[in-house]
């Protein structure tokens, strides 16, 4: 089944390399009664905004929605509010935010003068709250956060992908070049999860996954969240499994996950626990408790588990989490990061690459304020005998878009010429899905505020 995982640390893309055998691996291919051969995974690398090696991944602001671009601001609830307004405003007005410059123009216009009437309808954005949100962005761009938005925006459908013969492609989204933003990469994969689950139809109770999401350094999202936003995950997770995804947050103690969204986990694997200190003893003696009764003396036996050795809990069909010490089987890929000449191989021959490998900024809301501010300042005197020569351009156009319409028919009866090439464009059906979603974006912001992309 298809698999998406971070590769945070760059240790992980041997997955996409077949194994080599040695001692080890085979005493425990052997322990376990397992038929061992070198195999590689049919893999998929991605990079954030082309940050690294990858395909690059996009997401455009007004996608990506107030709610979670606050929490990768770091602001706060009133903050929060205010910026949720802005993305109103932007809606209703038909001002398609894709990047950053493009959120920073409608702040900046509903700041000025020229737009003090209209930050005045939406109500509820001072001045002031608009100045902080606008410091943020200036600084998180500084950052070299802009290559992270804009176009063309990544289709996470393309993570469900399979191989010809059936066989799940695993996604790699390598965050190693990015790992010094862990609140940036962290919302980003809550953003891959938030659009899943709106796009995503319902699958009821099936046999498998759609695709299996290793959100890593779970940690990370749950640090000064709000309760609105750790309720949203939760719903969330509650509710993805009927869209056939199943989630798993790897982080280092069960402690770091906030109990409402631990308790609609049904599967957990958990390694060995050290406790060195008086804390690692307190949050061993925490994990135990989160546990089902069972035979174990998990207190022991966490903090005794061996390499490849893991205590497993599932969720079986009565209901209940039988406990069970569990041995890993042996790695049939290689564990070691693959080359990097193996990595640029695998990204060349991708077939999305074509999709998402050249970034597009095609006109937006900055463009959009930016004409309408320069028209105000260019906008001539009113003059005698103005209308007459304003009409007769006019009836010249008109003349010649008479005389070129047989020439228009004839291409589209060609198969469109130069428009229908222009068409079959991957980044242009890209912007035209972008597009195409401003009409009711209003009505169809998900839990995250994140807005619904029309297939």
């Amino acid at each position: 089944m298809p698999v998406f995982l971070t590769d945070v640390k760059g240790d992980l893309s041997g997955i996409s390399q077949p194994g080599e055998e040695n001692p080890k691996v085979a005493q425990r291919a052997e322990s376990v009664g397992q038929q061992w051969s070198p195999t590689a995974s049919p893999t998929e690398f991605y990079s954030l905004g082309g940050q690294g090696k990858g395909v690059p991944v996009r997401a455009t602001v007004t996608s990506f929605g107030p709610t979670l671009l606050s929490k990768v601001l770091g602001l706060n609830a009133t903050q929060e509010s205010s910026l949720g307004l802005v993305f109103h405003y932007a809606d209703s007005h038909g001002l398609a935010l894709l990047d950053l410059k493009d959120l920073r123009e409608v702040i900046v216009h509903l700041t000025s003068p020229e737009g003090k009437d209209e930050l005045a309808e939406i109500g509820g954005l001072s001045k002031q709250t608009a100045g902080v949100i606008l410091r943020e962005l200036t600084t998180f761009a500084n950052q070299g956060a802009e290559v992270f938005f804009g176009e063309p925006e990544f289709d996470t459908t393309d993570l469900l992908r399979t191989t010809e013969d059936g066989k799940g492609i695993v996604s790699c989204l390598e965050l190693s070049e990015v790992q010094q933003q862990p609140r940036l990469f962290s919302t980003f994969l809550m953003w891959l999860l938030a659009d899943l689950f709106q796009d995503l139809p319902e699958v009821g109770d099936a046999d498998k996954p759609r695709l299996v999401f290793f959100f890593d350094e779970a940690h990370l999202l749950f640090e000064d969240a709000s309760k609105e936003f750790l309720s949203s995950i939760e719903q969330t997770v509650r509710l993805i499994r009927s869209k056939g995804v199943g989630i798993f947050f790897v982080t280092q103690s069960p402690k770091d996950i906030p109990s409402d969204i631990l308790a609609q986990l049904g599967n957990r694997v958990q390694h060995a626990l050290r406790a060195f200190t008086p804390d690692d003893a307190k949050a061993l003696k925490s994990a135990v408790r989160t546990y089902p009764k069972s035979a174990y003396d998990l207190e022991q036996l966490l903090t005794q588990l061996a390499t490849g050795e893991a205590v497993v809990t599932v969720l079986s069909e009565t209901g209940d989490h039988p406990v069970a010490w569990t041995r890993m089987r042996a790695p049939q890929s290689l564990m070691q990061p693959a080359s990097p000449e193996a990595i640029d191989a695998i990204v060349s021959a991708s077939p999305l690459l074509a999709t998402y490998g050249e970034a597009v900024d095609r006109e937006s809301a900055y463009e959009l304020l930016r004409g309408r501010l320069e028209a105000v300042h260019d906008e001539p005197e009113p003059s005698d005998g103005g209308t007459d020569r304003a009409e007769e351009p006019n009836e010249r156009r008109r003349d010649e878009d008479r005389k070129d319409a047989p020439r228009r028919t004839h291409e589209e009866e060609d198969g469109g010429g130069f428009l229908g090439s222009v068409m079959e464009n991957p980044a242009v059906r890209s912007m035209m899905r972008s597009a195409g979603s401003a009409l009711g974006r209003e009505i169809t912001r998900s839990l995250f505020g994140t807005s619904r992309r029309r297939r």
